[in-house]
């Protein structure tokens, strides 16, 4: 794993840094004074609050998003539910495959302890602590690793997320992995779904669950963003709204939850024209990608090339792929993102999710290593056919063809007759999954038909349960035809960027940390300044006014500016404590606050009033109405801190005790 540095290159302390976000309050534990309580028996971990500073960091990395990408692109924003039916989610294929292998340790015993562990994350834990001791085991003094042994273990990690549970059994037997905490030997993997599930109403017979990502609601209200849109395409939904994944071992703060804020977009495209008619505005941005030829070689560097040359040699698939990589890639520069720490993986064989055919990962560095920010998954058209053929409703697109053609298609033919008293009031079900039938099934089937004289077919659940049914050849007929068509019908293909709030903010946090160095010319106190340089497009509050003493004269005119700036919808806020100047903004500097205004004894005099940039400290002074109007420029992006600086007069500082 790379190592960790702070904005200015130092090393990273994270308990350093925890304690400016602790003591910030941008975010806390849930239910921490009852977890601390000796009679609390539940488990609160991986469920957290957002204090005044996270929820305004929050709320302007959501408001920067959709500025970015609902507003830029014409998406279409929907608003859906939360809880899910059960059959949603079935016919989704999450019940059966949302899952991630798990551990247990068979003598620790106590439920809400350290019992469970994500597998490919004991393995991976237990061997880069390995690597970094530089020993074979976990018992101190043991001899050194071999070189073929450092190779092996560097090149499992390479490949950590291609394992299943069977491969996963391997690495823990012949590597003897075992519980970090005790020593103790884990079991084999077991699959453990993510899901929370619940009833709804008294009678507990309608199962559900709580969402795990915001995209089913969209794909189920297709038809309708479809006419809304006129029956134009492509076009884009979106949708931003709390899902929840019952992760088995939630232990890095933010990183890993189970509760939290998600912003998708679902793309909908001709999967015959992956072409994006803006690709040009993206082609030259150069991506840092990790592929997936470049992971199974071992390596853990990422390569840098151009979008338009990655998408020419098909390193990325298509066009509407990688235009939205870019568009990633913009939008967490224009959060502060460190460029350095920021890379594009594609994901391996064994974990792409099971409605994918190619998924990239945004992935930001931390103290905690590489973290998934974003996953772009070019999810194929599998949601809305399977939406489609349960429910019998079309999720497709019909497009005039400008000429007519001659098609030759199979065609599958239920005799009704013979089909209602077989079937009786499953004969809706059995006629629909007939028509949902595509034509490489229906070609097959035509052999077997005439071959075996029946076939068997999948459908919903039927009256008695089962999901499937036999067709004799006397029921169904299956033939090829030939017609003139006028329009043409597809299913869209979905791109899908998906954007993890918390896991951004957390680690846009880690990376504009930093401390200045405590020297006798800036130092408040004895204790280390720290800063965080959030930009003012997202930072809490982008203005801290201050008085520069208590003269009661001051603290109207901070009033004063306080209301200008909020009328201008400039977030800020007035310290007027007892606190030297000095401690006051260096307590502003850890919450990110850009600018600072002073109102002192010249402002009595002349109306004149200091501007503070926080990462240099320089001030620069005008009039009241000049001040406002810089602020205003820097918030809205029309002006530079430089610019400011070079039409303004550079201040020098005045004595508080004035």
């Amino acid at each position: 794993m790379a190592s960790t540095t702070t904005l200015k290159g130092d090393n990273f302390d994270r308990q350093l840094f925890e304690s400016v976000i602790k003591r910030r309050f941008f975010f806390t534990e849930a239910f921490e004074i009852y977890r601390l309580s000796p009679n609390f028996k539940g488990d609160n971990r991986g469920l957290f609050d957002y204090g005044p500073p996270g929820c305004a960091l929050q709320a302007n990395i959501v408001d920067a998003w959709r500025k970015h990408f609902v507003l830029e692109e014409n998406m279409l924003e929907l608003d859906c539910t939360v809880v899910t039916p059960e059959l949603v989610l079935k016919t989704s294929g999450h019940v059966d495959k949302f899952a991630d292998w798990m551990c247990k340790d068979p003598i620790k015993g106590r439920l809400f302890s350290w019992d469970y562990l994500r597998a490919d994350h004991l393995v991976e834990n237990v061997l880069k602590a390995r690597l970094a001791r530089g020993t074979r085991g976990l018992v101190k003094d043991s001899p050194k690793l071999d070189q073929a042994t450092v190779d092996e273990y560097n090149d499992t990690l390479a490949k950590i997320d291609n394992y299943d549970g069977d491969a996963l059994a391997e690495l823990i037997r012949r590597h003897d992995i075992r519980n970090p905490e005790n020593n103790n030997e884990v079991l084999p993997p077991v699959p453990f779904n993510l899901m929370f599930k619940s009833t709804i109403g008294p009678s507990a017979a309608a199962p559900v669950y709580l969402r795990p990502e915001t995209a089913q609601g969209q794909f189920l209200n297709f038809k309708k963003l479809l006419d809304y849109n006129q029956g134009s395409m492509p076009f884009a939904s979106a949708s931003i709204g709390k899902s929840y994944r019952n992760e088995i071992s939630p232990r890095t703060g933010l990183l890993r939850v189970r509760e939290f804020l998600m912003a998708e977009i679902e793309h909908y495209v001709d999967p015959e024209k992956k072409q994006h008619p803006r690709f040009r505005d993206v082609s030259d941005i150069v991506l840092p990608l990790l592929d997936r030829e470049t992971q199974l070689s071992g390596k853990t560097a990422p390569r840098t090339i151009a979008i338009g040359q990655a998408v020419e040699f098909k390193v990325i698939d298509n066009e509407t792929l990688a235009y939205f990589l870019g568009r990633v890639m913009l939008f967490l520069m224009k959060l502060g993102v460190d460029r350095s720490k920021v890379r594009f993986r594609q994901h391996l064989a064994n974990e792409m999710a099971h409605y994918a055919c190619d998924c990239w990962d945004a992935e930001l560095l931390t103290s905690y290593g590489w973290v998934e920010c974003v996953g772009c998954a070019d999810r194929s058209a599998y949601d809305l056919t399977v939406h489609s053929r349960y429910t019998g409703t079309s999720l497709a697109v019909k497009e005039a063809l400008p000429e007519p053609v001659k098609v030759e298609e199979w065609q599958a033919t239920l005799d009704k007759k013979l089909a209602g008293p077989r079937f009786k009031k499953d004969a809706k079900a059995v006629q629909s999954a007939v028509e949902s039938l595509d034509q490489i099934a229906l070609e097959r089937l035509a052999t077997d038909l005439e071959q075996n004289r029946a076939v068997a077919i999948e459908t919903p659940a039927l009256s008695d349960g089962t999901t499937r049914v036999e067709l004799s050849k006397e029921l169904l007929s299956i033939s090829k035809t030939t017609r003139i068509q006028n329009t043409r019908e597809y299913t869209p293909n979905v791109i899908e960027p998906s954007f993890g709030i918390g896991r951004i903010l957390y680690s846009l946090l880690e990376q504009v940390y930093w401390h200045r160095p405590n020297d006798a010319a800036r130092a408040v106190s004895t204790e280390t300044l720290l800063v965080l340089s959030l930009p003012l497009a997202v930072a809490p509050n982008k203005v801290l006014i201050v008085p520069l003493s208590s003269n009661p004269q001051l603290n109207p005119i901070a009033r004063k500016l306080s209301a200008r700036l909020r009328n201008l919808g400039i977030a800020n806020m007035i310290d007027a404590s007892s606190a030297s100047i000095g401690k006051r903004y260096a307590r502003n500097d850890e919450l990110g606050t850009p600018l600072g205004m002073t109102v002192d004894f010249d402002t009595l005099k002349d109306g004149s009033v200091t501007l503070r940039e926080r990462d240099s400290m320089v001030q620069v002074r005008g009039l009241e109405d000049e001040i406002v109007a810089a602020v205003r420029g820097l918030v809205e992006g029309t002006e530079t801190w430089e610019q400011v600086m070079g039409r303004m007069e550079v201040f020098g500082g005045q004595e508080e005790d004035q």
